[in-house]
């Protein structure tokens, strides 16, 4: 598809054209002109957006979808469509399916059912075998296979030493490992944030030690073993703390935070919407403030919206009865936008490439045409019919929001919301 972007500001902080309304010429999937008062050309679609803004392609490091085994909440080719349509250009598919992605074949199943689509979808493949923290799965069979690395999702391991094995092993093949945080032992049956809220509506909580102990036994390990590390969704200002000090001691270790823990503290649990009963749990004002500072001073390297669909009869129980999750692919811009600055949002929803080892994205001539359009202006109520997923539990129902993303130019497709 050969495509003129007209009047779109471009927004990468490290290119010489940054924050300049420019034209862009596509051509065959490549960028082939960028420039002021572009001819048209016969062939070539124009596309003029109001106060449109165009960035490298972003990037979702942790979106679960379902296929194969939970269709019902979500499927491949409707998850990345959602994703396309909410501005991402690629997204790291988290191995919590059925069966669990944790071998070669897998891996190559939910990248087939990817073909052909305008967001790219990277699996992770899963660090144990069927992520039960036993054994390890065949890590190199899948990084082979095509995944990008390896991770069972929002599950801690117990087992101090697997983590160990794994940092070694994977130095191997320049792996990256991703070690979900929380003690088990001291989480118990808690299933908010231990605290003034959780006393008052009496709902077990669950103290950010749970997280912060484990943090630091991984990252000993990681000083230990040397390897790559990744800690996701980070939720307490210990943490970050935490994280900060290994920085410093030059440990290869990143880290990211979700959209929702930015946005919200445990002051939403009054109402007792299960949209809001997530994993790590939603804390104190006091730790949303540590997180955005993480975030501007870069200790938190990106941010994902932690997409990750349950259908209705797992979400309309009491509180303490329903499962963990919310989506989070269409609200994560004009969210982030409420508490951080376009900028920065852009730079976070880009670094996931880099973190997970894929080649970076830039707007220049000669390169593979891989954008986002976006407008950061604007305020608006998200409803249920600004959903696209299947399933329809967000947490951002009701909220507002400021800004509209337009949609994504990515595998010659062009895909607008």
């Amino acid at each position: 598809m050969s495509l003129i972007i007209r009047n779109a500001r471009i927004i990468e902080s490290k290119n010489p054209l940054h924050n300049q309304v420019v034209d862009i010429k596509i051509s065959h999937g490549k960028i082939e002109k960028i420039g002021n008062s572009i001819q048209s050309e016969d062939g070539f679609q124009e596309i003029e957006l109001p106060n449109a803004h165009v960035s490298p392609g972003w990037f979702d490091i942790s979106v679960s979808l379902g296929e194969p085994g939970f269709e019902e909440r979500e499927t491949i080719s409707n998850g990345l469509l959602v994703a396309a349509k909410s501005g991402f250009t690629g997204i790291a598919l988290q191995p919590n399916s059925n069966p669990v992605i944790d071998n070669q074949s897998q891996v190559h199943f939910v990248k087939q059912k990817a073909n052909g689509a305008a967001t790219e979808l990277y699996p992770i493949g899963a660090l144990t075998k069927n992520s039960d923290g036993i054994e390890l799965a065949e890590l190199f069979d899948m990084k082979n296979a095509g995944a990008v690395v390896f991770g069972d999702y929002n599950k801690s391991l117990d087992n101090a030493n697997l983590l160990k094995v794994a940092l070694q092993y994977t130095q191997d093949f320049d792996g990256k490992v991703i070690a979900f945080s929380q003690d088990n032992n001291i989480k118990g049956k808690g299933i908010v944030n231990e605290g003034i809220t959780s006393t008052q509506l009496g709902l077990k909580g669950i103290p950010s030690l749970a997280e912060e102990l484990i943090i630091a036994r991984n990252l000993f390990i990681l000083e230990y073993t040397g390897g790559k590390l990744h800690i996701p969704t980070v939720s307490s200002a210990k943490s970050v703390e935490l994280i900060r000090e290994a920085k410093a001691k030059g440990l290869n270790v990143s880290c990211s935070v979700a959209v929702h823990q930015l946005v919200f503290t445990d002051d939403v649990l009054k109402a007792f919407d299960s949209n809001f009963r997530l994993t790590p749990p939603l804390r104190t004002e006091k730790d949303r403030e540590a997180l955005i500072n993480g975030v501007l001073d870069h200790t938190i390297d990106c941010i994902t919206s932690d997409h990750n669909p349950i259908d209705v009869e797992f979400k309309k129980l009491e509180f303490d009865l329903a499962k963990n999750g919310t989506i989070g692919l269409e609200s994560a811009f004009g969210a982030l936008q409420t508490v951080l600055p376009t900028e920065t949002i852009i730079g976070k929803l880009t670094a996931g490439r880099t973190i997970f080892g894929l080649d970076a994205i830039e707007i220049k001539e000669g390169t593979t045409a891989n954008l986002t359009f976006f407008n950061p202006e604007g305020e608006s109520t998200f409803t249920l019919e600004n959903i696209l997923s299947k399933s329809k539990n967000s947490a951002f129902l009701g909220s507002n929001l400021k800004g509209k993303v337009y949609g994504i130019y990515n595998n010659q497709q062009l895909v607008l919301s």
